[in-house]
């Protein structure tokens, strides 16, 4: 690789944790929003998700600016190609994020419900997720992206208990449907987050093994 190449890589790989933190900021802040019906936190992840779309841009932009002038190839190639996937990601997460505040407004406005289920711990494990299928990346440590995509299943429990137990509330308490319903998606959208998580770290496994895993494949 040459010392040129080289610089354009790590900078790419900054651009990307810059955008990473942001998303996952942008999460965090919906989630604390949904949890202590604060509305005006909400908006303004609201308002933010036109800085991740524009931070996405950016690297795009320097992914195809690599390609075009170094015409990189074997796992640099990957590099590049797994970074344009991953970013994708990125910015699929920031718009979850921006689902989450804006179920966030809604529950603002609901009668007062105390919530009967741990969405703060579901948002633990799944940013737990997002930050080591980034730190796969950045390490090219294909063990630790496999840890990641087994984890997915436990996020998975994590969203159907909601679901199942929001079934069994309304059965008992009707008139907080619309509340509960409003919990369980925001629960779906931490899945989907998630769901990316996995996506990005099945990127760092073919970029380091040249494997792609997705529908079994690969296996």
């Amino acid at each position: 690789m040459s010392v040129h190449l080289q610089r354009e890589i790590e900078g790419l790989k900054k651009s990307l944790l810059s955008l990473c933190a942001l998303v996952e900021e942008q999460a965090q802040r919906a989630v604390r929003a949904l949890l202590e019906r604060d509305d005006r936190a909400a908006r303004e992840v609201e308002q933010r998700d036109v800085e991740v779309d524009h931070r996405e841009v950016e690297v795009e932009e320097e992914c195809l600016k690599i390609l075009a002038l170094h015409q990189p190839v074997a796992v640099d190639l990957r590099f590049i190609v797994a970074v344009l996937k991953i970013n994708n990601d990125l910015e699929r997460i920031g718009d979850l994020a921006v689902n989450v505040a804006r179920k966030a407004i809604t529950f603002a406005r609901q009668p007062p419900l105390a919530i009967p289920f741990d969405l703060e711990a579901m948002w633990h494990k799944t940013r737990a997720m997002l930050r080591d299928s980034l730190d796969a990346l950045v390490n090219m440590d294909a063990a630790l992206a496999n840890d990641v995509c087994a984890r997915d299943d436990e996020v998975d429990a994590m969203k159907r208990d909601i679901r199942v137990r929001a079934e069994d509330m309304i059965r008992v308490e009707p008139e907080r449907v619309a509340a509960l319903y409003t919990l369980t998606a925001a629960a779906r959208n931490l899945e989907r987050i998630a769901d990316h998580a996995t996506n990005i770290a099945e990127d760092v496994i073919y970029m380091v093994d040249g494997k792609i895993i997705r529908h079994g494949e690969g296996e």
